[in-house]
């Protein structure tokens, strides 16, 4: 019998691994020989939109929708509860659909009752589904996914994507909890992140290729796989420059989460230094559990927080936003990126530092 597609999707992610190439080996940190700070004066307090967090790190959406996946969102639920970090779910649309499925989403908010804890849907959903997917989480925010390309090359994916735009408008607008938009490992670019800003949404997730790949688990459940689309897409770091660069030309006041790829404490500083207000992480934290265990998994976020807290201070940077004033340098395929696309690098390592 032919396990569950979700179920599949989770083998293949920790069979394929993550490429690592999200583009932060790009980047050169300026080291402050005078910071003129103290550790314990670090805060890991950000803001996302309208949600305070406690961390700039969250569990990005992952699964949901089978029996299996239940106790992997419970077990998720136990390690965002013990280290206060927020938690998304995956996709809610299997349990609009089939409500027995409904308790391997809601075991989330049942383990973690105070935290914070993110619905999903993608770009289909309508407004009346969304209300559903916040009501049945009891959501702080929610998700919409974007993932045209995985749908493209799934077997039964879709292939009608008309009214994305205005669904999400929908939902942004009356929905009643903040929406983020994410991409799931293709990358944003300027062109999209200024329609979806023009629609309202003020959290973008730039979802970068270096992470999971989704075009490479399809291909992998095709009976003739498309292997020339595995490398479809745009880098993390890119991406996040790619969005960032937009938010600040349009002046506006949005926040952008970076996700794909990002494993280690040394790039989730850069993405907070390029201006980041959090890092989503979906690939490593899957692969710790499944390998692991929970206390393990549970510690491994632990010694990021107290890496973080160790950059911030050799930074000289108290809190995420004075990390946006410390000097970086972009050189590199971003730096050649940025440069075809138009987007200015010398004032990022032209900062003037902080103490």
């Amino acid at each position: 019998m032919r396990i569950p597609r979700k179920m599949e999707h989770v083998q293949y992610a920790l069979q394929l691994g993550q490429s690592g190439e999200h583009g932060f080996g790009d980047m050169k940190l300026v080291p402050n020989c005078l910071p003129g700070i103290a550790s314990e004066q670090i805060s890991l307090h950000t803001r996302i939109g309208e949600l305070s967090l406690s961390s700039p790190i969250l569990i990005n959406a992952m699964t949901g929708g089978a029996r299996e996946t239940e106790a992997i969102n419970r077990e998720l639920a136990v390690a965002a509860r013990e280290t206060g970090i927020a938690m998304a779910v995956g996709s809610q649309m299997s349990a609009l659909k089939n409500p027995e499925t409904a308790s391997s989403y809601k075991i989330v908010r049942e383990v973690n009752p105070h935290g914070k804890v993110f619905g999903n849907l993608g770009s289909e959903a309508t407004l009346e589904q969304a209300l559903r997917a916040v009501e049945m989480l009891r959501a702080d925010a929610l998700q919409i996914h974007l993932n045209v390309m995985q749908e493209l090359i799934m077997p039964e994916g879709d292939r009608d994507f008309r009214g994305m735009l205005e669904r999400v408008r929908t939902i942004v607008e009356n929905v009643g909890v903040p929406v983020i938009v994410k991409e799931v490992g293709f990358g944003m670019a300027r062109e999209g992140a200024e329609k979806l800003l023009q629609a309202g949404v003020r959290i973008l997730d730039v979802g970068g290729s270096g992470g999971t790949n989704f075009a490479a688990i399809e291909n992998a459940r095709r009976e003739t796989p498309m292997d020339w689309l595995n490398d479809w897409g745009c880098k993390t770091s890119i991406s996040l420059l790619e969005v960032l660069e937009t938010a600040r030309r349009g002046g506006q006041e949005a926040a952008v989460i970076a996700t794909g790829g990002i494993s280690r404490s040394i790039d989730i500083c850069k993405a907070l230094t390029l201006g980041a207000s959090a890092v989503g992480m979906a690939g490593a934290i899957l692969k710790v559990l499944r390998t692991e265990g929970t206390p393990a998994l549970i510690a491994f976020i632990l010694r990021l927080h107290d890496e973080l807290r160790l950059l911030m201070t050799a930074l000289g940077a108290c809190t995420v936003d004075e990390l946006r004033n410390a000097p970086i340098v972009i050189q590199g395929e971003t730096a050649a990126w940025c440069s075809a696309r138009g987007i200015e690098l010398a004032r990022y390592a032209g900062r003037n530092g902080l103490s």
